[in-house]
């Protein structure tokens, strides 16, 4: 079944840009799911538009990443690869330790109670099972650590890494057995930097991400 497709009109953004945004956010949040063909005419009814901005978006998505252009059969949203994915969590592993480590220094006891009660939520979506709730607590909780690090120009570059990665967050958050598991390993980052161990937060955050990779690089396998 399509999901619905809703249009959120900026005036101060050309059509396309908006079109653009769209179709790029119902890709990494899955509405547009791996391997969906794109077919202008549909997506131009669907999003109330002529097929010229749909075009256009397309154009842009596929120097994103996010859909190939395939011969004699036209575009489609790309499939997530494990060569994407390992990409995608070396760069956020090293920026997160660092992030880690910066907010260990510079949490201020405001951002630390912050912090905690971006947990509570996060639990309170894990009990909720709404992938979607919890998929947005857990970057909600992550948002938290980086702003603590006082570094605008990092802060900027963890934010636009973390649309890249929307879509592998939410491919981890579907293993419901892993959630649990979530729920111990922000409670040990945040002990850690509540307590000020530097070292120990880095290698919880580190362990974070790399069961993430674990489990999502096996999810691929088993799609393929």
């Amino acid at each position: 079944m399509a999901h619905e497709l809703k249009v959120n009109m900026n005036e101060y953004l050309p059509l396309r840009d908006v079109v653009f945004n769209t179709l790029r956010q119902a890709i990494l949040k899955g509405e547009l799911e791996p391997g969906e063909r794109l077919m202008e005419i549909q997506l131009a009814d669907r999003l109330g538009v002529s097929r010229t901005p749909i075009r256009e978006a397309i154009r842009k998505l596929e120097l994103d990443g996010l859909v190939l252009m395939i011969p004699r059969k036209g575009a489609e949203v790309a499939r997530i690869s494990e060569k994407s994915l390992r990409e995608v969590l070396e760069v956020r592993r090293s920026l997160e330790e660092l992030a880690t480590e910066l907010a260990c220094q510079r949490m201020n006891d405001e951002a630390i109670q912050e912090l905690e009660e971006a947990q509570k939520a996060f639990r309170d979506a894990i009990q909720g099972g709404d992938l979607m709730a919890i998929a947005e607590a857990d970057e909600h909780y992550h948002d938290v650590i980086y702003r603590g690090t006082a570094n605008s120009r990092l802060v900027q570059i963890l934010n636009n890494l973390q649309e890249q990665m929307y879509r592998y967050r939410l491919e981890y958050i579907k293993d419901t057995a892993k959630h649990p598991i979530l729920v111990v390993e922000h409670d040990h980052i945040l002990r850690a930097l509540k307590d000020r161990r530097v070292n120990e937060a880095k290698a919880a955050i580190r362990e974070h991400i790399d069961n993430q990779e674990i489990t999502v690089s096996r999810n691929i396998k088993e799609q393929q």
